[in-house]
């Protein structure tokens, strides 16, 4: 079984091979298939968005790890998960992590969310193919949708940005990994617009370098899914 010293490296080229198609993936989803598929439907953009992120954005992110992992000469087995993927079980100091972590990006991005109303004005928090009226009882069935959506999303970006892509840009980038990772991840995003992108700089990078500091992907889950499960929930209700 392969160690993480012998994984090959990730340098920029590669890197930036896999951020730019990502990012013009998620581009060309969010500016055209979702408002053709919501305007050949009549269904909102909400829903349409968890169906073309889930089938066209997380899942092929999942499929291209796993043919990267292959290439990489790894069988998909608990030791590889555990010890490839660094999703191992989770410490003490893994969980005060997540929190703390939490903690910063939820005040850093919302100090980035008042200066920005000061700035601009009021703003859409949320990208256009995100958008929607808060939930009524005749739509809470949306909320069954969300849940296989939001695994997807969580899961495969954690699984294929922290668990196959960090452990290899450690090796060309050292102690500065989450710099170069969480610019291209920043990049992935960029279709959500600027206002969001930059209110998401917090999490991109302060996630990036604590999973980076823990080598433990679940560190990644639980920051990820801990910020934009509740904040979805929170939308869903009219809280925010």
């Amino acid at each position: 079984m392969k160690t993480n010293k012998e994984i090959k490296k990730l340098g920029l080229l590669g890197s930036f091979a896999i951020y730019i198609p990502a990012a013009l993936l998620m581009y060309f989803s969010t500016k055209h298939l979702i408002p053709l598929l919501s305007a050949t439907t009549g269904m909102e953009v909400i829903l349409c968005w968890f169906i073309v992120a889930g089938l066209i954005i997380f899942t092929p992110l999942i499929i291209t790890g796993l043919f990267i992992l292959k290439y990489e000469g790894y069988h998909f087995s608990k030791n590889t998960w555990i010890e490839r993927l660094r999703f191992r079980k989770l410490r003490k100091q893994d969980i005060i992590w997540s929190i703390v972590g939490l903690i910063i990006v939820g005040i850093l991005s919302g100090l980035i969310i008042k200066g920005l109303k000061i700035i601009i004005g009021e703003f859409n928090h949320s990208p256009d193919f995100m958008s929607f009226e808060p939930l009524t009882r005749d739509r809470f069935w949306l909320l069954l949708v969300w849940i296989p959506y939001w695994l997807l999303n969580i899961l495969g970006e954690e699984f294929f940005w922290r668990g196959v892509m960090l452990p290899r840009q450690e090796v060309a980038f050292g102690k500065y990994t989450w710099i170069i990772h969480g610019f291209g991840w920043g990049l992935f995003h960029i279709a959500f617009g600027w206002q969001l992108l930059i209110t998401l700089i917090p999490l991109i990078f302060i996630q990036s370098y604590i999973v980076q500091k823990t080598k433990n992907s679940w560190v990644g889950v639980i920051m990820h899914a801990g910020l934009n499960g509740p904040s979805f929930i929170a939308i869903s209700f009219g809280l925010i």
